[in-house]
């Protein structure tokens, strides 16, 4: 799924101003740690480069977890079809009631729950396989079985053209990426706090875990 798209200049949109929704990162972060990934929202230089390759007129479906106070969230939203449906699923529901606060859009469906429930969650709203996964979810924190069953759920889900992205701290992720996705292209963000690791995971691997399969580029 790879495009040029020029919708950019709508990022923010339906937004509060950045100082509420920076205490909230950081009041979360300093509550749970190990599932807030950072105490410092996406920059938009990390928002960019991890949504320029999406064809965003085949994302009908987008599944995003751990949305925090939401600038991936109104990113996805400003590119996505108008009858395209965005679930943003986190854990805690000071981030899920601030995005509904937050942000005016019947597209958006803000749920507190575990990523590991999307299957469920996706099935009770009448919604299809997600064509993309926006995930923030610190794997380098979560148990490695916690976040296996995360991954192993996401590649369900996802149909064959699916695309999977990821935004992390650390490289935890990515041999759990190599083992449940043909094709995984990673990338560096260093105008973030802190930098990021990048990643876009294609051709999810549901019953055959060849490791043949597996491709990792940069």
């Amino acid at each position: 799924m790879v495009t040029n798209f020029d919708a950019a200049d709508q990022i923010g949109r339906a937004s509060t101003s950045e100082a509420p929704g920076l205490q909230l990162s950081i009041r979360e972060f300093v509550r749970r740690p190990n599932l807030v990934g950072s105490a410092f929202p996406a920059s938009r230089h990390l928002v960019e480069t991890l949504l320029r390759p999406v064809d965003w007129t085949k994302a009908r479906v987008v599944v995003e977890y751990g949305p925090g106070t939401g600038p991936i969230t109104r990113a996805i939203l400003a590119r996505m079809p108008r009858d395209s449906r965005l679930v943003a699923i986190d854990v805690s529901q000071r981030f899920t009631r601030h995005l509904r606060r937050t942000i005016d859009d019947p597209r958006l469906l803000a749920v507190t729950a575990c990523a590991s429930s999307a299957t469920a969650i996706l099935g009770d709203h009448g919604l299809g396989p997600a064509d993309l996964i926006v995930s923030g979810i610190p794997f380098s924190t979560i148990s490695p079985e916690q976040g296996g069953r995360i991954l192993d759920i996401s590649a369900q889900i996802l149909p064959d053209n699916g695309l999977f992205l990821a935004y992390q701290m650390r490289s935890t992720i990515a041999p759990m990426l190599a083992e449940r996705f043909g094709h995984v292209r990673k990338s560096h963000v260093w105008l973030n706090i802190p930098p990021c690791h990048l990643y876009w995971a294609q051709t999810p691997n549901r019953n055959d875990q060849s490791p043949g399969r597996h491709k990792t580029s940069r």
